[in-house]
């Protein structure tokens, strides 16, 4: 017979971040908490499972479609953020600094993960920008590896757009000191230099 506890641990330690110990811990919260939370806990990864789908628009998850941004009329449909998860839609929107609208990728070019061009959400984005409606599209992908990858293969693949394709800048965080910055935080901030107003 299957033992309970060890096939919770195990589902749990499945998740990302989570390790057998962490896995161990929420097992036993779960286990000393009342038997309201364990029941509430199960609803809520049910209801998000059988009410979140995506956005036929933008591809971000949403209980609606076209989601609540990609249907507000008072945003800016005619520039668009790429970004690579719907994580990053949410902390965008946290900053209350964009007033466009987004393409959510759903990951990166990863070779040695096996996700290829054909995993992402690409054509849609084409299929998008293709209709003409787009005037500015932001590649807001991760500065990692995968990331600046995926920003080059979608540069060229979209070439031939008339929408100006920009990049989020990157260099000295506010706060930052240029003694503690790594190399190519330093190299970035140099590159993407700027003019300044004169008053």
């Amino acid at each position: 017979m299957r033992d309970p506890l060890a096939n919770l641990i195990n589902l749990l330690s499945r998740l990302p971040g989570i390790g057998e110990k962490s896995a161990t811990r929420l097992a036993y919260y779960l286990l000393y908490a009342s038997e309201d939370y364990p029941k509430s806990l199960a609803s809520a990864i049910m209801e998000v499972k059988n009410r979140i789908k995506s956005c036929e628009v933008c591809c971000n998850f949403s209980t609606q479609s076209p989601c609540h941004i990609c249907a507000d009329e008072n945003r800016d449909h005619s520039m668009v953020m790429v970004v690579e998860g719907p994580q990053d839609v949410r902390a965008v929107e946290k900053s209350q600094t964009f007033s466009g609208v987004y393409h959510v990728l759903h990951g990166k070019l990863s070779p040695l993960s096996g996700k290829g061009p054909e995993d992402l959400r690409i054509k849609e984005l084409e299929q998008r920008v293709s209709q003409g409606a787009v005037k500015e599209l932001i590649l807001a992908l991760n500065p990692d590896v995968e990331g600046e990858a995926t920003t080059q293969y979608l540069i060229e693949k979209l070439s031939s757009t008339k929408a100006n394709i920009t990049r989020l800048a990157r260099g000295i965080p506010v706060g930052g000191a240029l003694e503690y910055l790594d190399k190519d935080s330093l190299e970035q901030a140099i590159k993407g230099r700027r003019k300044t107003d004169k008053e």
